[in-house]
């Protein structure tokens, strides 16, 4: 039998914000099991190749006066593997992941040193992250490793770092799962950019918006461009790459 609609039913419905209505939940369970996992992968907004470095600054804004303290951060593809065991489809598992290191400075003091493990599903090229290792320092000695989790460790699953294939605006995901520790979630806003930065104008790029619910009030916007990777976070801008 059908409900019966009631006038407060329709009501309701009429004063609903239709946003609301339509908002598309985060994604937070993905095909795993479907994956044949690769340490090094051409996700074009993600390489996994070895050796490679992305340099990031934001000296142009510390130079106009806009920013007080110069901020740097290196981010590099090792040639190190870390192996991530874990729960996939109620069988455990071991994948091999790639340990991509992520060097930030400010006013030349260093001030973290995480270590991140990524793994390209053949065939899809979507990257999946598998946690990180986080050092924390202050006057060159670590005082925290903050924000570190592992997929498998204490329900900490796997999330979504980079699709791959088609860019698909709206697209919404949780890229780490690591509950009460690390739930970075991404949202995909914009396509066919293009980014000026010290390392050159690049074309086909994204517009990302993360957020995570355990700080609500935080937003980061990051700009991909493809064959490049990552060219804007928060301010610090592409200066240099290596390959």
């Amino acid at each position: 039998m059908r409900p019966k609609i009631t006038f407060i039913s329709l009501l309701v419905l009429a004063v609903w914000p239709l946003s609301t209505l339509a908002v598309t939940p985060f994604t937070r369970t993905f095909p795993l099991g479907d994956c044949t996992f690769l340490t090094e992968g051409n996700n074009p907004y993600f390489k996994l190749q070895v050796g490679r470095e992305l340099h990031l600054d934001n000296a142009a804004c510390v130079e106009s006066d806009n920013c007080d303290e110069l901020e740097e951060v290196v981010i590099t593809v090792l040639n190190e593997t870390e192996d991530i065991d874990l729960m996939i489809d109620g069988e455990p598992t071991t994948v091999t992941t790639r340990v991509v290191e992520e060097n930030e400075s400010v006013d030349g003091e260093l001030e973290e040193i995480s270590r991140n493990f990524f793994a390209e599903c053949e065939g899809t090229g979507d990257v999946y992250y598998f946690g990180e290792e986080v050092d924390i320092y202050e006057d060159d000695v670590i005082v925290s490793n903050e924000g570190a989790w592992r997929a498998g460790v204490d329900g900490a699953k796997p999330g979504l770092f980079m699709p791959g294939g088609a860019f698909l605006l709206g697209a919404r995901y949780f890229q780490e799962l690591a509950p009460d520790v690390a739930m970075d979630r991404a949202e995909n806003v914009k396509m066919g950019l293009n980014r000026v930065t010290p390392a050159g104008t690049f074309n086909d790029c994204v517009r990302i918006k993360e957020t995570t619910p355990l700080e609500p009030s935080e937003v980061s916007i990051k700009y991909y461009c493809a064959g490049v990777g990552i060219v804007f976070d928060d301010g610090i801008k592409l200066t240099d790459i290596v390959e």
